[in-house]
């Protein structure tokens, strides 16, 4: 199992001071930056494009940033974000003609590739394009909008991610996202994830470091535990 990251979504900051709130919970103890980019199409809202993370750049943020593509079609805005300063770019299986085109096209831009999926949609894609995923991205919520709630049945389904994961590409990072709290992230851990997106959970705290320094226990205590 790889070294557990934290990844506070951008969704539930506050834009008026982005710059400012990102690189305050990077002060925090957050080890990267998480993009959800929807189009109002691929999913019934719409957020941020490459000139926000050119910005954040700009700015002076160097930490990672994690661009999950919630969009139809990926393969234009791609290049895009590479060129805007993206370390991983994932996308939905749902939302390419050709998955493993798109994957290659990550990786030919110096990104970081990976694949995700919805609640009910199912990991057997991942087998046939391991080779070219970096990270896989669980939702445990519907995409779309913040401040959902978990959905317990995504436990399973980290389980089996982890379990063909370690057959196939062990290098491969595995990330959640949706619902993500200082009360449930252990058993998102214990279940086999090391890569979490935490929005609401950090950026709505009084305290960013309080926020992820009890995440990180929790973490410790998952791996204890294994």
């Amino acid at each position: 199992m790889q070294q557990p990251l934290i990844a506070p979504s951008i969704l539930s900051a506050d834009f008026a001071r982005l710059g400012e709130e990102v690189g305050a919970v990077i002060d925090a103890g957050a080890d990267m930056i998480h993009f959800d980019v929807m189009d109002n199409h691929y999913v019934p809202n719409l957020t941020i494009g490459p000139l926000v993370c050119q910005a954040l750049r700009d700015y002076g943020i160097r930490a990672p940033i994690d661009v999950h593509l919630m969009i139809k079609p990926v393969d234009r805005i791609i290049p895009d974000f590479a060129a805007a300063g993206a370390d991983w770019i994932t996308f939905h299986p749902e939302a390419s003609e050709h998955i493993d085109r798109s994957l290659s096209l990550i990786r030919e831009h110096d990104c970081k590739s990976g694949l995700v999926f919805n609640p009910a949609t199912p990991l057997d894609v991942l087998r046939h394009v391991a080779d070219k995923v970096d990270m896989v991205l669980l939702m445990s919520v519907n995409p779309g909008f913040p401040g959902q709630k978990f959905i317990p049945g995504t436990l399973e389904k980290i389980a089996e991610a982890r379990q063909l994961i370690d057959r196939l590409n062990p290098e491969i990072r595995l990330e959640v996202d949706g619902g993500i709290k200082a009360d449930n992230i252990r058993q998102v851990a214990e279940a086999g994830a090391d890569t979490f997106v935490a929005g609401s959970a950090v950026f709505g705290a009084d305290d960013y470091g309080q926020a992820i320094a009890t995440m990180r226990r929790e973490l410790e205590a998952a791996k204890s535990a294994r």
